[in-house]
């Protein structure tokens, strides 16, 4: 063997195969021709068949391995791209710098495949032949794993910018999709929910089986009228201030919502005929505190409303009937005022 060390030695100078001349920066798994008859003198021949499996991902490191000729494809698992690797590349050298570290990647023969495997017995032996060989083969490995750390780091950096770029636009479309949900089913006006955005509900509580129990159908008193005097801007501010009243007496689980033009409705689930007639009442002494109050705007108006009780029995267009020949009944007797359905 004092032949091979004095040639290894001898050829220090010359840079092995990977590294540049001009010690650049390129650094490969593979070993210079001196290095690989070094390394085959203390290692143990393996020979492959094509598909053979040599380690999987998390088995702990015991050797390490330099192709002498076919292929083996390193797979490091799902995302991340598989590694190819030829005649003269090694691989598993972590093997000798970290006794019983897991392997990072399944190792499988892509043809037919003689590998030498070097034990960490070998790898000292292999020292006390030539050391100065294995401190600039070890040098070339650290830098190799320092560069691989180096560029996962700058992969997963971009992947971090990437997510939060995907993130952001995740979040913009959710905004936009919620704004657009809003828009169809609420009334632009009054914030209140819509003919579409009720027709949902009267359907979710048909399958659910907690129907709504109590109906006000709600009408301002003469508010063709108060466009005429006092323009349009007037009535929409009549609307709005119904609005925010009909919206603080209901629940959860109620419903609150704009028709059409000047007609609401509120939807009741858990109520009786005397809670209903209370809630009524609420929104008359409301809109009338509005149009009492010193310096009152002229859009505070009173308003009409027509008090049902929904029956199971009824399909929505019956109590919808019932409640406006009680909003009629209340308009006809002078408005301002809540009229019990009689029929």
């Amino acid at each position: 063997m004092s032949g091979m060390v004095s040639g290894g030695l001898a050829r220090q100078a010359d840079p092995p195969a990977g590294l540049s001349a001009a010690g650049g920066s390129t650094l490969r798994a593979q070993l210079s021709p001196v290095e690989f008859a070094l390394f085959a003198s203390f290692g143990v021949r393996r020979r492959l068949a094509a598909d053979q499996v040599l380690f999987r991902r998390g088995d702990l490191c015991t050797s390490m391995y330099i192709i002498v000729s076919g292929a083996i494809c390193l797979d490091f698992g799902p995302g991340l791209p598989a590694k190819q690797l030829a005649a003269n590349d090694f691989f598993g050298e972590l093997a000798m710098l970290m006794e019983r570290h897991p392997r990072s990647s399944d190792a499988r023969a892509s043809c037919e495949t003689l590998l030498i495997e070097l034990t960490q017995e070998g790898f000292e032996q292999l020292i006390e032949q030539d050391p100065a060989m294995v401190v600039f083969f070890l040098r070339r490995t650290v830098s190799r794993v320092v560069g691989s750390e180096q560029r996962l780091i700058a992969q997963l950096s971009r992947r971090n910018q990437e997510l939060e770029a995907a993130l952001g636009n995740l979040y913009s479309a959710t905004h936009e999709l919620n704004h657009t949900r809003e828009m169809v089913y609420n009334d632009d006006l009054t914030g209140l929910h819509n003919r579409r955005s009720l027709t949902a509900y009267l359907q979710r509580s048909h399958r659910s089986g907690q129907r709504p129990q109590g109906l006000l159908l709600i009408d301002c008193d003469d508010f063709k009228g108060l466009n005429d005097r006092h323009g349009h801007l007037a009535g929409d501010q009549a609307l709005q201030r119904l609005a925010r009243i009909l919206d603080s007496v209901v629940g959860q689980d109620d419903l609150a919502c704009r028709l059409g033009g000047d007609e609401f409705c509120v939807l009741l689930c858990r109520t009786d005929a005397l809670h209903l007639m209370r809630t009524a009442e609420f929104i008359l002494d409301a809109m009338r505190s509005l149009a009492a109050f010193p310096g009152a705007e002229p859009g505070a108006r009173s308003v009409s409303i027509g008090v049902s009780l929904v029956n199971e029995a009824y399909h929505w267009n019956e109590a919808y009937a019932r409640a406006d020949q009680a909003l009629y009944e209340a308009k006809r007797l002078g408005g301002n005022r809540a009229q019990w359905f009689a029929g």
